[in-house]
């Protein structure tokens, strides 16, 4: 079979920076599902992307289909034929479907088969089908019309380059009609540039001052930063998604060092790189201590003899609005932050649960009760909920909203605040994301934990729960962080009565009588989305949930000590006794304190796990007062021999009831014993 390099570039206005790598790589891959399921066969495939174009090139394209055979079935041969064998309305169907006679159908097997031969079409035939479907199902989600067309894409097409091999297809694709003429630099480049053949597509493009691969583009920007930063003795801010940004944006990557006046240092710098980079597209430039350098890198695309120009029109644009951050911020620094309080009764939190203010109101009162519990200084905490919310009324972040917390950190150590009071305003936001820091005082732990608290339960109370498919208040989100930051603080909080008590703060705006325990059983689902991440296997997960330990940080110290015990050896022969423990006296009624009358033990297999039982009771109660769960569940794993022993040799239902409930008793202390870390009978499958 031949085959040959395939080519398809689709050029049109800008396309929109954040979406163009995710369109390219839709386009990619919607033209390889087409080609598979064309039965088309092919070597590699690179896709390309640049502001005014998306391109896919394919080596070694089969160029012919292969002859392929299609069978159909149809309806079971009884139904198809009656007792004469005339054909029934089934069977008859079934042919005029396919197009043919009775007779062409085979009736050899259980049911109708029509067998036929399909002639395969050249790749010619098929290519235009196949993209055009791949550009009609690309994740756009509003199209455009543009001139007197009716036809709709992201942006207007300019021209549509299709090669295989050296010749063009005859197509027209979005109002465009292929041809090999691609188009290069707006600027350096603007007359048109005839692509020789697919495989010259990036060098003939690199001519006419294209830089067509987005992957070359975005490692020779960051490179290039990289260098220039250096250069000016610091390090840039190159975030993922800004720099994607920017390779979208150029077609010729020039970086240039620009700079701006150094008074404006004394704002924020976390203002002036969130106005630099989300505004300007600019890479912000930090010294060795992580302070923000008076200098900044953007990256022009052209090649100017006259960068200073360039230089200077940019620190000419960017001038405003770093006036406009310090003014603001030198405005919100007349007022003291507790004085915004006020203005936090009119900003409405949930119509249903209140005001902000209220919300800080809890907060604080919570966060009180929770720093006194973990070591830290109840009014600190109490201090630093009451300003939480002050800095969502500053200018600050009526300009900067992503600066909530962080605005509030500035204002508050600027009015004298103590010090993890002004930590706490921004790390009550801690985690904003997976993975992210967790607060590093035990006040910023504390505001982290009342806020989350009181958002779960004020929504869950007004019956709002997340659903599968919406959580508006990032209900999960605020559960998990909660989580983290009880565990990796080693916190011994109990989390239920904590929900109890954010519960009561809210008085009597909840409409949910069930609140405090719909909140307590949605954290404790959460642990198991959090410790599969970590490899942990879910009936390890189970079988400490099942306990339903009221602290986060006790979970997790049984969790590690359950994955531990299910690697061991026996791990697996006592869970199924633990099974078939739990489904003994799932049908028997034992009390909880049932002891154990040495006299009616008979057998030697019983009498040697009473005895093992009764040793291990007193020598595991310390570790258990101790937590230190591994260590009693692999004392506990030693048990298998005698549990194994008892099972194999001594009816536990004896006819005797004395002997039944001694046996039964026992195996209840047997059962407590395990119960006190985790469900193991859940780790059988």
């Amino acid at each position: 079979m031949s085959h040959k390099d395939f080519l398809v570039e689709l050029g049109t206005e800008e396309l929109p920076p954040k979406s163009l790598k995710a369109l390219s790589e839709s386009f990619r891959d919607g033209i390889v599902s087409g080609l598979a399921s064309a039965g088309l066969p092919h070597g590699d495939v690179k896709v390309f992307a640049a502001p005014r174009r998306l391109a896919v090139q394919i080596s070694g394209l089969a160029i012919q289909q292969p002859d392929r055979t299609i069978a159909v079935d149809g309806p079971p041969v009884k139904a198809a034929f009656d007792a004469a064998g005339n054909p029934t309305q089934a069977a008859l169907g079934f042919a005029k479907k396919n197009g043919v006679d009775i007779s062409a159908v085979d009736r050899g097997g259980e049911k109708l088969r029509y067998v036929r031969e399909v002639k395969g079409e050249p790749a010619t035939a098929l290519l235009p089908g196949i993209v055009s479907q791949s550009l009609n199902d690309l994740p756009i989600p509003k199209r455009m019309r543009w001139g007197a067309s009716r036809v709709e894409f992201v942006r207007p097409t300019q021209w549509l380059v299709m090669l295989l091999g050296d010749d063009v297809l005859d197509c027209d694709i979005l109002a465009q009609k292929a041809g090999r003429e691609s188009r290069g630099h707006r600027f350096h480049a603007p007359k048109a540039v005839r692509i020789s053949s697919p495989s010259s597509y990036l060098e003939d493009l690199r001519a006419a001052w294209v830089q067509a691969d987005f992957a070359e583009r975005r490692a020779l920007i960051l490179d290039k930063v990289q260098a220039l930063a250096a250069k000016e003795n610091g390090k840039a801010i190159i975030p993922p998604a800004l720099l994607d940004e920017v390779t979208a944006l150029v077609e010729w990557p020039v970086p240039l060092v620009c700079s701006f006046e150094e008074r404006f240092l004394a704002v924020p710098q976390e203002a002036l790189i969130s106005t630099m980079q989300d505004n300007q597209k600019y890479f912000c430039l930090l010294d060795a201590n992580g302070k923000l350098l008076p200098r900044f890198i953007t990256v022009a695309n052209i090649e100017s003899a006259h960068p200073e120009y360039i230089v200077a029109g940019n620190e000419k644009v960017v001038r405003p609005r770093l006036t406009d951050a310090e003014f603001f911020f030198n405005q919100d620094k007349k007022s003291r932050l507790e004085t915004r309080n006020e203005r936090l009764k009119t900003v409405v939190f949930q119509a249903q649960l209140g005001t902000v203010h209220e919300k800080a109101q809890r907060i604080s009162a919570l966060a009180g009760v929770i720093a006194a519990q973990t070591g830290g200084d109840k009014a600190l905490g109490e201090r630093a909920g009451l300003l939480s919310k002050c800095d969502l009324v500053t200018s600050m972040v009526g300009e900067f909203p992503e600066l909530q917390g962080i605005a509030g950190f500035y204002y508050a150590s600027h009015d004298g605040e103590h010090e993890e009071v002004a930590k706490a305003l921004n790390e009550q936001y801690q985690p904003r994301f997976a993975g992210d820091a967790l607060p590093s005082t035990v006040t910023g732990a504390a505001v982290a934990l009342a806020d989350k608290l009181d958002t779960l339960v004020g929504i869950f109370g007004i019956n709002q729960p997340p659903t599968g498919s919406k959580d508006p208040f990032a209900l999960r989100r605020s559960a998990i962080g909660l989580l983290r930051i009880i565990i990796e603080k080693g916190f011994s909080l109990d989390v239920q009565a904590l929900v109890t008590e954010a519960t009561r703060n809210y008085g009597d705006k909840l409409l949910n009588a069930n609140t405090a325990s719909d909140v307590f059983e949605f954290l404790l689902g959460r642990y198991r989305a959090m410790y599969e991440e970590q490899g942990i296997k879910p009936e390890v997960i189970l079988a400490v949930q099942a306990m339903k330990p009221v602290s986060p940080y006790d979970f997790d110290q049984r969790v590690k000590a359950v994955a531990h015990f299910a690697a061991l050896p026996e791990a697996a022969a006592l869970a199924a006794g633990n099974k078939r423990v739990s489904n003994i006296l799932a049908k028997e009624t034992v009390p909880a304190n049932a002891a154990i009358n040495t006299s009616l033990l008979s057998d030697d297999a019983e009498k040697a796990l009473a005895t093992a039982v009764a040793a291990l009771t007193s020598e595991l109660a310390p570790l258990f007062a101790n937590h230190d769960y591994t260590a009693a569940l692999t004392r506990l794993a030693a048990l298998r021999p005698q549990v194994d022993a008892f099972f194999d040799q001594v009816m536990v239902m004896a006819d005797d009831a004395a002997v039944r409930a001694n046996r039964l008793a026992l195996l209840a202390q047997l059962r407590g014993l395990f119960l006190q870390v985790a469900d193991i009978s859940l780790l059988q499958a």
